[in-house]
């Protein structure tokens, strides 16, 4: 009776791969900028051969989307652990500017490679609509602790506040930052 060998199993797909993928491209932005993203560069950070970057990213645009796509992501699902952290009597001028502080302090490297990724937008149209996306998510979170104005405001003042706050070399004090948002929380100033 002669044995025969099974055939060799089908290699199994990897589903975890291309967000593996996006996740080097954010590493390989942080590292080296928008301007310097690579397929090359991004399979060998994310431990994969070039043909995979290329099969599920065509193009640097796809591969750019795709890693800023991640990032607001992760940041969405940040932002709603800290949501569901805050409780009815919390004082959400002084919760958002802790927020701020840690983003600008202990996750600092983190900001600057999103928002490098999010004004990539500004030259790379095809990114455009994931930042949108990204924007109306974090107006829609603030949204449910204040009102849809609010929540848009609330959006732009800590964009703005993270921007200048990653380019400068000093972060604005707690002080100033918790009178912008309570500013912001307060409504429109009486004429």
């Amino acid at each position: 009776m002669s044995t025969t060998q099974p055939a060799p199993a089908a290699r199994r797909k990897d589903p975890a791969r291309p967000e593996r993928i996006a996740r080097a491209a954010i590493a390989v932005v942080a590292e080296r900028g928008v301007d310097k993203l690579t397929h090359r560069a991004v399979a060998a950070e994310a431990g994969v051969p070039l043909g995979s970057t290329t099969y599920y990213f065509a193009s640097l645009d796809d591969l750019l989307a795709s890693a800023l796509r991640q990032a607001a992501a992760d940041d969405v699902a940040h932002l709603r652990r800290w949501a569901e952290g805050l409780a009815d009597n919390d004082d959400l001028a002084d919760a958002l500017t802790d927020l701020v502080l840690h983003y600008l302090g202990p996750a600092r490297s983190q900001t600057a490679v999103e928002h490098e990724l999010y004004v990539a937008a500004l030259h790379k149209p095809a990114l455009r609509h994931v930042s949108q996306e990204w924007d109306s998510a974090m107006a829609e979170l603030f949204s449910a602790h204040t009102d849809e104005a609010t929540g848009r405001a609330l959006t732009a003042v800590i964009c703005g506040l993270l921007m200048q706050g990653i380019v400068r070399e000093s972060v604005p004090s707690r002080d100033e930052i918790e009178m912008i948002f309570r500013r912001v929380l307060s409504g429109p100033a009486e004429s």
